[in-house]
């Protein structure tokens, strides 16, 4: 055997905001394909929601919030690989789904520019999940001077593209979209799906990220990964003078943690940084800069966790005159709620003015537990949004003792 098929491959699972990421996770953890594998979730927000997505599995979960880990929690991503490579013989296979605002490019140089990592561990392959319906937009977002365009670098760097819910649009819509693909990546293979449901086989050990493909369009890839300096306009993170933020994520061990083990952070941050550059479609790996640009500071992320069961109709009713007048701007939504008079837990998930409710009767987590406490968790990304307005008025919908 030789020494590259010793190590373990590594699939980066990216996509914009709402694409299908945690549903691809989740269909990979359940099908029978025999293999351990250790999944990496980074979220943008301050409360972690997708690890209360992903269904329960025997694999193990790490989640790092608060951060992209393309910049401030790359540390963290580190951290994690090191500890994950003490067991590699029990291990199979990793997988790692960055936030939908993350750039891929600092994320594949963490695999060369750190030495252990690169010794133990093979990129296997950079998987890209769109939406079919909404993608379009996000490719032609005017962005401020010098702000990259995620939606652009993710189409970029990907390796395969996984061209999703195809249910919601018309074949012309579909072959407008693979069109606009085939303009940022040319030789990218498309892979046509609904529910992020896609042949294994082409998707894990299949050895499909070429780094001297990378190098020849952009020689100097791996030397800005070395320089991995952050170039913030909104000030230290954290809102701390000064502060530096690298690797901070704290284990979380108080818990009973059986099919999923989650390292997380217990501060809030409001202002990611992400260490990506400007890309022109037409250019998009060539002369990058990723590692000096701003971010576009208009896109926040607004969480909320409060106690207590929701009444259903006021619920609806608040969700669906938000979707209508902020729908635009709602880049994604997504709740873990407790609704009065059940058991379940309720579970909507939403891009731009799209709403999907289930619950966990449904397979969408775990029901309650008895004296388990009622707390509701939302998170909302998107532009200009109002923290005191959405707080507000998600209290008006909860139950009053």
């Amino acid at each position: 055997m030789s020494q590259e098929a010793k190590k373990i491959p590594i699939t980066v699972i990216t996509g914009f905001l709402g694409a299908g990421k945690t549903t691809l996770v989740n269909y990979i953890l359940n099908e029978k394909h025999g293999k351990k594998i250790a999944v990496i979730e980074n979220e943008f927000g301050e409360i972690g929601i997708d690890d209360g997505l992903v269904m329960e599995t025997k694999e193990e979960i790490f989640e790092m919030n608060n951060g992209c880990i393309c910049c401030t929690v790359r540390g963290d991503l580190i951290r994690i690989l090191n500890k994950l490579l003490k067991r590699r013989g029990k291990l199979d296979a990793i997988m790692i789904e960055t936030t939908g605002l993350a750039n891929p490019a600092p994320v594949i140089q963490t695999f060369f520019v750190d030495e252990d990592i690169k010794e133990a561990c093979v990129l296997d392959a950079v998987l890209t999940v769109v939406d079919t319906k909404h993608i379009t937009q996000h490719l032609d977002e005017v962005k401020p001077d010098g702000v990259v365009n995620e939606a652009v670098q993710q189409v970029a760097f990907a390796d395969k593209i996984l061209l999703n819910k195809l249910d919601l649009v018309t074949d012309d819509q579909k072959l407008e979209v693979s069109k606009r693909i085939k303009g940022i990546n040319k030789g990218v293979e498309i892979l046509e799906c609904i529910q992020s449901r896609v042949d294994l086989d082409k998707l894990l050990g299949i050895n499909a990220f070429s780094l001297d493909k990378l190098l020849a369009e952009d020689p100097d890839f791996l030397d800005e990964g070395k320089d991995h300096h952050h170039h913030h306009d909104h000030g230290p993170a954290h809102g701390q003078p000064g502060h530096a933020c690298d690797a901070h994520c704290h284990e979380n061990k108080d818990h009973a943690c059986d099919s999923h083990c989650h390292e997380s952070k217990d501060h809030a941050c409001d202002d990611h940084c992400h260490d990506h550059g400007h890309h022109d479609e037409h250019h998009a790996h060539g002369h990058h800069g990723h590692l000096h640009h701003k971010h576009d500071d208009r896109v926040t992320s607004v969480g909320i966790q409060m106690e207590g069961s929701c009444d259903m109709a006021k619920l609806n009713e608040w969700l669906s005159k938000l979707l209508q007048e902020r729908g635009p701007d709602l880049f994604r939504s997504k709740g873990i709620l407790s609704v009065a008079g059940s058991n379940d837990k309720h579970v909507f998930q939403g891009v731009h003015m799209l709403l999907q409710f289930s619950t966990s009767s449904e397979g969408a987590g775990r029901p309650w537990l008895e004296g388990e406490k009622r707390l509701n968790k939302i998170v909302f990304i998107g532009k200009n949004l109002n923290r005191e307005e959405l707080t507000a008025s998600f209290k008006a919908c909860i139950v009053q003792a």
